[in-house]
């Protein structure tokens, strides 16, 4: 039999009707889990808390009560003048020190606030002369409450007319939240002072110097600018950038610092020079100013021309080649790279610029049944990333394996075709290397060794985790849609000098015999040159301590890789 709803009656309060109401939710084999959830938000306490004052606020206004005093805090002051005229007693003592408490001072001076109504806003009046200098045009009185964060925007000095005028508001600064300043308008005072005759460096100093309130005589534009819609653009940081030190910006209060790698996300591209952008997870939420990446490119372009930047294709022999045999510090074959067009039409999107400034980007999670992403790594000298990449993936090679190379050397007694590598002909390799198959190859000890792009299909075709380690140049081949690439750069702590280490031996947690200072030396530099070359393509910087905290901090990188998202180039999301 069907409950019937209880009939509610003109004096229950709304606590009381939202306690029925949870008293009849029945959840239903269809809606449960609704249900349930409803009942959940409607017992909860905090909420009937706040029924029960909604209600005393609302009888309270039914009554429409009128203060008996306008001034409490007055008549306070004169009983406690009274109180201390003569000797108390215990009570009067009490009501002394209750009259003298800061609390309920306060709670006084509230209640004259609100009986006199002195919270209204008051607004300065209007000049007297305003209408006879402006003669027909509108004016607009704009007031508007800033505390120590910047107006939020910009100002310049129109060439054909001379006046000073909005040159663009920032999204969610003081301006751009009043809804009342658009670009365009017509500067004329600002709190009073004139700014006619003042230069526009003048004009920033004294609105960046006003706390508080802030009033400003404006000549709205003809035609106001349309308040657009964030955009949805996300930029990874590919520098460093600090406003406070590029002379260039409009305005360096309102620029955006950032760290190369940080995301941002660019709220309007409207000025081809200035661009306007908050970083992602920051809390603030007003935008600021960063260079666009054409004006970004060009003067890095200028800075090279004149000499003051160096060229980012430099031939100089990269320090991570340099003694790489010595001490043991890399036991991997030196690489080759030719200069060479990839006429496989694959690589990184980096490829079309002499310099690096911004890649767009968005978020990525791998999919069920979607093929894993590639993981590569890089490492200076004395990381050992073959090492700690073999480690890795003999603890789990049923979700992670590594791409079988290739080489020419004659097969062992025990090694399988396929296992230890794919052993071919001289020929066959050389065809391969001149038809692009290889990432990278190159030769040890008279036999040449190779890493095919097909060997890495071939793991990821088993639904593996493929686990590779080359040389930086590599990785613009690899940064494709079809791999997916995230690249971990595996550097050695590397102490201030030899004398400070507990035992002598290399950092990669192995004895490898006596490291020298000028070892430590060559391993400090190699990380700062491919962090200079290279940093740009890196997602992960892994600092080596040892081999087993190294292997697990990897292995939580590659977990995490299969159930998190993460920012990736927005060209490898697109279909």
């Amino acid at each position: 039999m069907k409950e019937a709803m209880p009939v509610l009656t003109a004096g229950v309060g709304l606590h009381e009707t939202l306690a029925l109401l949870t008293s009849q939710l029945r959840p239903d084999a269809n809606h449960k889990e609704d249900m349930v959830f409803l009942k959940d938000v409607f017992s909860e306490r905090s909420l009937g808390y706040l029924m029960k004052i909604h209600e005393k606020l609302r009888q309270y206004e039914r009554q429409s009560p009128t203060p008996v005093l306008h001034s409490a805090s007055s008549l306070a002051e004169d009983v406690t003048e009274e109180l201390q005229s003569g000797p108390m007693s215990t009570e009067e003592k009490e009501l002394l020190h209750l009259l003298s408490s800061p609390h309920l001072k306060a709670v006084l001076s509230v209640h004259d606030t609100v009986a006199q109504k002195n919270f209204d806003p008051v607004l300065p009046p209007l000049p007297d002369d305003f209408e006879d200098e402006l003669d027909e045009e509108s004016v607009k009185i704009v007031r508007l409450v800033k505390n120590k964060e910047p107006l939020g925007a910009t100002i310049r000095r129109d060439e054909a007319t001379g006046v000073v005028v909005v040159a663009r508001i920032m999204r969610g600064g003081a301006a751009d939240r009043s809804g009342l300043v658009h670009v365009g308008d017509e500067l004329r005072e600002v709190n009073g002072v004139s700014v006619i005759q003042k230069r526009p460096d003048e004009i920033s100093q004294l609105l960046s110097q006003s706390q508080g309130s802030i009033t400003l005589k404006i000549i709205p534009a003809i035609k106001e600018e349309d308040r657009l819609k964030e955009s949805k653009v996300y930029m990874r940081a590919l520098f460093d950038y600090i406003p406070l030190e590029d002379k260039a910006t409009p305005c360096q209060e309102a620029g955006l610092p950032f760290k190369r790698g940080d995301i941002l996300q660019v709220v309007t591209q409207d000025d081809h020079t200035w661009w306007q952008a908050k970083r992602v997870g920051d809390s603030n939420l007003r935008a600021g100013l960063i260079p666009s990446k054409l004006f970004q490119e060009r003067r890095l372009a200028y800075r090279m021309k004149m000499g003051t930047l160096p060229n980012p294709k430099s031939p100089k022999k990269p320090a991570y080649e340099q003694g790489c045999d010595k001490a043991g510090l890399r036991r991997s074959f030196r690489l080759s790279r030719k200069d060479r067009q990839d006429s496989s039409g694959e690589g990184s999107d980096f490829g079309d610029s002499d310099y690096t400034t911004y890649e767009e980007v968005s978020r990525y999670q791998q999919r069920p049944n979607e093929r894993p992403r590639l993981v590569v790594l890089i490492g200076s000298l004395g990381a050992r990333i073959n090492e700690l990449k073999q480690r890795v993936i003999a603890e789990n090679p049923h979700r992670f394996a590594v791409a079988v190379p290739h080489t020419t050397r004659p097969k062992k007694p025990h090694e399988k075709e396929g296992v230890e590598y794919h052993f071919v002909t001289k020929q066959q390799f050389d065809a391969d290397a001149l038809n692009n198959k290889f990432i990278e190859h190159g030769e040890y000890k008279e036999n040449q060794y190779g890493t095919s792009i097909e060997a890495i299909r071939s793991v990821q075709a088993k639904n593996k985790m493929c686990v590779v380690d080359v040389q930086p140049e590599a990785l613009k081949r690899l940064r494709t849609a079809e791999f997916k690439p995230y690249v971990i750069f595996v550097k050695p702590r590397v102490p201030e000098s030899r004398r400070r280490r507990s035992a002598a031996t290399s950092p990669g947690g192995g004895e490898r015999g006596r490291v020298t200072d000028e070892d430590l030396q060559e391993m400090r530099q190699s990380a700062i040159q491919i962090d200079q070359q290279y940093g740009q393509l890196v997602d992960r910087v892994l600092i080596k301590e040892d081999s087993a905290s190294a292997c697990a901090e990897l292995r939580g990188i590659l977990e995490r890789l299969e159930r998190e998202s993460f920012w990736v180039p927005i060209s490898w999301v697109r279909t």
